[in-house]
């Protein structure tokens, strides 16, 4: 198999999925309103509340319904693409106010050097937007942002979807078999290999099955 490009998730893959669920996501919910309240007129903030009214069938929300909708989705685990760009705006807020400090695993940064050494490009896709990306790789303990090439999020599609892949096999310039998709979601995988991708499922906490091959953690990588 040769592979030139690395496309891989964050939550759970390179960082650990708690901090997602335990963290961001309770202090997203905490500050949804009053953050709405603050920046409805911020223009990428007015942006994401028209497109969620325009997924919701056109509707014009005021602040509250807004805030009512996006809690909703976060509850249901939906990933639309105006909640990931507020969350994102949110939790930069909460990084900068030292609510809290990202954490990827201790292999990350040097396995991701290793790649880049060797020739291999770097990007990623995850269903937080790129800002959320950035902050989350860049408030670790080591900086990891400038390794990747490019942050791709449900802007391009949602993860869970095969012509996604094919969109940003196709942004990349490089054959799909040679794009190498590490995430933790099978379902993603599915989509990602249905698309022509490589797929391998990062097993951080065990596992074995399923459609793909399975490797603990991006040390236990190889591409011999």
């Amino acid at each position: 198999m040769t592979i030139r490009a690395i496309l891989t998730d964050i939550e759970g893959a390179a960082g650990p999925l708690s901090f997602l669920k335990e963290t961001l996501l309770p202090y997203a919910r905490e500050q949804l309103g009053s953050f709405i309240a603050a920046h409805a007129e911020d223009d990428d903030i007015e942006e994401a509340l028209d497109e969620a009214g325009r997924l919701m069938g056109g509707f014009s929300l005021k602040p509250v319904e807004a805030e009512a909708l996006l809690q909703r989705w976060m509850k249901q685990g939906r990933n639309p693409t105006p909640l990931k760009i507020i969350q994102g705006r949110i939790w930069q807020q909460g990084y900068e106010a030292g609510a809290f400090s990202a954490e990827i695993y201790p292999d990350v940064a040097p396995s991701l050097k290793a790649w880049t050494d060797a020739g291999l490009r770097l990007f990623t896709y995850s269903s937080s937007s790129q800002l959320a990306q950035k902050l989350w790789l860049g408030a670790a303990a080591e900086d990891v942002t400038g390794m990747f090439e490019d942050f791709f999020d449900t802007s391009v599609g949602q993860k869970v979807e095969d012509e996604s892949y094919k969109a940003i096999a196709e942004r990349l310039a490089v054959p799909a078999a040679e794009i190498l998709v590490l995430s933790g979601n099978e379902d993603e995988l599915d989509a990602a290999k249905a698309a022509g991708l490589a797929t391998t499922r990062i097993a951080r906490e065990g596992g074995e099955g399923g459609n793909h091959p399975v490797v603990p953690d991006f040390a236990s990588l190889s591409f011999g």
